[in-house]
Parts: C-alpha cells; sequence; structure tokens
C-alpha cells in the first residue's frame, strides 16, 4: 500500500514538474501568460512558506515579488538539474533571509490566520484543533528544524532538494529531521497531556 501511494505521488510529482517546465520555458521566452500562471501556482504555497520563516504578510509579498522579479528575468538560465519547485523555493529562501537579517525580523510565528492555514467552512472542529495541536508543537521547534518539517511534509521536497533549498548538505538536513521528530514527539506527548487535564 506504502508503494502504491508513492509510486502514485511520484508520477504526479513528475507531472507536475513537467508542467512546471513548460511554464518556466515559456517565462524564458517572455510569454507573460506562463508567467502569470506559475505566479498563481506558487503564490499561495510561497506564501505558507514565508510565514513559517516568521515573515510578515507585508514583507512576504514583496519577497514574493521579489522572486518572481527573478524568475522572470532567469528562467533561461534554469539548467534543469533540480525541480522547479526546488530552484523557486532557493530563490524565495534566499531572498526571505536577507530581509529577515535587514530587518532583523526572526521572530515567532504569525498566528494561524495570518497564514491562511484554516478555513473553518472546509474543516470540521476535530481537524482544527488537530491542526491546532500539531501547529503549536512545530511553533516549538527551532526555526531550521520547523523548516525542514515544513518543507518535507507540507511541499514534498526530498532531502537533497532541501539541502540545496537551504544551502547545506542532505546529510545536514536529515539529522534536523531526525532531532525534529525527536523534539516534535516530545512535544506532542506534553500538550496531549496538558490538553487530557
Amino acid at each position: 500500500m506504502r508503494a502504491q501511494w508513492s509510486s502514485a505521488s511520484s508520477t504526479h510529482s513528475n507531472r507536475s514538474d513537467e508542467r512546471e517546465r513548460a511554464l518556466l520555458a515559456g517565462v524564458a521566452r517572455q510569454e507573460r501568460q506562463d508567467f502569470e500562471a506559475l505566479y498563481k501556482l506558487y503564490h499561495r504555497p510561497l506564501e505558507r512558506f514565508l510565514f513559517r520563516m516568521s515573515v510578515s504578510p507585508d514583507m512576504a509579498g514583496e519577497i514574493i515579488n521579489d522572486t518572481f522579479y527573478v524568475v522572470w528575468s532567469n528562467a533561461n538560465r534554469f539548467r534543469g538539474e533540480s525541480r522547479v519547485s526546488t530552484w523557486i523555493m532557493g530563490i524565495a529562501y534566499r531572498r526571505a533571509l536577507k530581509a529577515l537579517h535587514r530587518s532583523r525580523a526572526i521572530a515567532k510565528l504569525e498566528d494561524d490566520e495570518a497564514f491562511g492555514m484554516t478555513d473553518a467552512d472546509d474543516r470540521s472542529n476535530v481537524n482544527r484543533e488537530l491542526e491546532d495541536w500539531i501547529l503549536q508543537g512545530l511553533n516549538e521547534l527551532p526555526a531550521e528544524q520547523r523548516l525542514a518539517v515544513e518543507l518535507v511534509y507540507y511541499f514534498g521536497h526530498s532531502l537533497e532538494e532541501i539541502g540545496e533549498i537551504m544551502g547545506c548538505r542532505a546529510s545536514t538536513i536529515k539529522a534536523r529531521m531526525f532531532h525534529a521528530r525527536a523534539r516534535l514527539r516530545s512535544v506532542l506527548s506534553r500538550l496531549s497531556g496538558e490538553s487530557a487535564s
């Protein structure tokens, strides 16, 4: 069952990357409709990713625009050695680090509402409570571990791709994931005890 899911996920990921490569090729030819399609495809995931880096909503908008300026200007330089998503997330990550450094804004995560994760009309109370509980646990992780978890579980990147995005080795990301899981287990266990009492 797990192998089937992994295979289906990989097929979906490959199809998605093929579509994104086609859009990026259009952007390299300065085709605005392809640029707009790529922007729409990535705006929300980038917004979520940036908010997880403790970027304010206003700053996130600027970073996304800066990221897509780089995409527009450099699409013809994409060598195809990584997924399009890895390339774009890497640009956004580096832009965010520069913006955070400039503003000294490395702080705690924004409220769940600011980060657009919940939609009360679509989720049951149980799902929202579970999501809040997991987010609370993630918030207690160090920033680098939290981002590694996010990039694996929410964005579907491999350890190698995350290493490329964050500018370090895959082995470093593997260690961060190991420590993040251990810490998350401990935090969630404590949180579940608190909610039961």
